[in-house]
């Protein structure tokens, strides 16, 4: 069995994950680093992502908004907390102008410098409870319930195309209310919605948990998040949900007038995806022949590839094809009209097909003068390239049935590409019940160890240190504690203390 892409999983996963990104035209170096210009297929996934994840953020009640890219360093310094978890990361604007060097080259301009410098935006947590201090007066306005679409900038030491880079996008949510209960509700109904979400439209299982102190956003009370395993056995954080209680309220003085006339600071939260999930999915669904795109999120579910050559025979082949386009796009599958593509790039079809596979298109249907003749047309499912000799498993079928078959088919891939990741999740976690059983699973040579499960006592201060010192020997990092975990049951594995709860532990991303 040949396979499309240069590099396989098993040979060098990272080469192969910059393989994939690279022959699927996801995205590429941009010339500044950390920074990636991201390609139209790379960019339609996240569009398929943003439209869904935002129809179901406005189905909970929340309304998109748009803050200032440049924030004021002294808003960041309110919270001394914040700015402290983010300082390393911070670009700063401090002119406004350039001028001419006299060689050729520019220079800021010493008569530009601004007053107070600007943070270029890492996350907006300051400079919207800003505005909330102003819009909330009464407990009559609260809650507010917002949400944006925006780039961010944090300054990666390490970067890694849509895993970690200087400049992502992303949503990031900002709510205010009157009660922690209720901020406490919210924390974790968005915490819902980014777990379905990636369940049910990017086929990515994920456990949904609290993070431990040591791993909470900075100035938060509590923080949550959404972990999903790669194939090499890593985690990755794919979403998080926090709970600020008071913290930036009472920074940026976020106070309201309660029903007995009382004056209260508000409670708050924030929560937040990205361009990060493509990455996910990346790793999660991708194979040795590039990667697979679950149909929720890709651009085009169907790519229809007419085989031309150059002879009067084409014209009828390419309105053959359209037949079946037009077919296509007037059913629904999975809740929308089925997005079909025909590509009449003038190449070779066998050139075409391989590109759509790496692209990671779910159907490619290809049509030649006998498929044409026949009625039928030659199908190629991406979630299953292959016959079990080896050989590319390419059907013959009937024009009109598999037109009818689509809408079905396609949920089929959705569901399949869930499952076999779902089976893999589940057989990749085990209990450890001692220190010596973790150090034994991760053990240097270990191929894609997975994750271990242990039971927590929720150390804090200098104990939670030293256990942070000792995973990190093992590259080691607790992921959070699952929430549909079984209870705890007996003690801690690093404190002896009588446990609370259930943890992961793993490398990550």
């Amino acid at each position: 069995m040949k396979h499309a892409l240069s590099v396989t999983r098993a040979q060098d996963f990272a080469a192969w994950y910059q393989t994939v990104i690279a022959e699927a035209d996801l995205a590429e170096e941009s010339g500044v680093r950390g920074c990636m210009v991201i390609r139209p297929w790379g960019y339609g996934i996240w569009e398929r992502i943003q439209r869904l994840l935002d129809d179901r953020i406005k189905a909970t009640g929340h309304e998109n908004c748009y803050f200032p890219l440049f924030i004021p360093l002294s808003y960041f310094e309110k919270e001394a907390e914040h700015v402290e978890g983010f300082a390393k990361e911070m670009a700063v604007v401090t002119h406004h102008r350039l001028i001419g060097d006299g060689k050729g080259g520019l220079v800021p301009d010493p008569a530009a410098k601004l007053e107070e410098p600007l943070v270029v935006r890492p996350t907006s947590e300051t400079v919207i409870g800003t505005a909330f201090s102003r819009w909330v007066q009464s407990w009559r306005d609260l809650p507010v319930l917002i949400n944006q679409w925006a780039n961010v900038v944090r300054w990666e030491m390490r970067t890694r195309m849509f895993l970690r880079t200087s400049e992502f996008l992303w949503q990031e949510g900002h709510t205010a209310h009157a009660t922690a209960d209720e901020a406490r509700d919210e924390t974790l109904k968005m915490l819902e919605v980014y777990r379905s979400f990636a369940e049910e439209c990017l086929a990515l299982p994920v456990v949904a948990g609290e993070k431990p102190e040591n791993e909470r956003f900075p100035g938060a009370v509590a923080t949550y998040s959404i972990e999903a395993m790669m194939q090499d056995g890593k985690a990755l954080q794919a979403g998080t949900s926090h709970f600020l209680g008071t913290n930036f309220a009472r920074a940026q003085n976020i106070r309201f007038q309660n029903a007995s006339g009382e004056l209260e600071l508000a409670q708050t939260t924030s929560w937040g995806v990205s361009t990060r999930m493509i990455g996910g999915v990346i790793m999660v669904h991708g194979d040795d022949d590039g990667l697979r795109v679950p149909p929720r999120i890709a651009p085009w579910q169907v790519v229809i590839v007419p085989m031309l050559r150059d002879t009067p025979e084409d014209e009828a082949l390419i309105a053959y094809a359209k037949e079946v386009q037009a077919a296509l796009a007037g059913l629904s599958a999975l809740g929308e009209p089925v997005r079909a593509l025909l590509d009449l790039k003038p190449a070779k079809a066998a050139t075409k097909r391989w590109g759509w596979v790496k692209k990671g298109a779910p159907i490619v249907v290809e049509i030649g003068g006998r498929d044409m003749a026949g009625g039928n047309v030659s199908v190629i499912r991406r979630d299953r390239l292959y016959r079990e000799d080896g050989k590319l498993d390419s059907q013959v079928l009937p024009r009109d049935g598999f037109v009818a078959e689509v809408p079905a088919l396609l949920a089929a891939i959705q569901q399949a590409l869930h499952d076999e990741a779902r089976a893999r999740l589940t057989a990749a976690i085990v209990p450890a019940a001692d220190f010596a059983a973790v150090e034994a699973h991760f053990a240097e040579g270990a191929v894609n160890p997975g994750w271990v499960e242990v039971q927590w006592s929720r150390p804090t201060g200098a104990a939670l240190d030293a256990v942070v010192e000792r995973l990190k020997a093992l590259k080691l990092t607790i992921r959070n504690a699952p929430s549909d975990a079984a209870a705890a049951d007996g003690t801690c594995l690093f404190t002896g203390a009588p446990a609370v709860e259930r943890v992961l532990l793993a490398r990550a991303y």
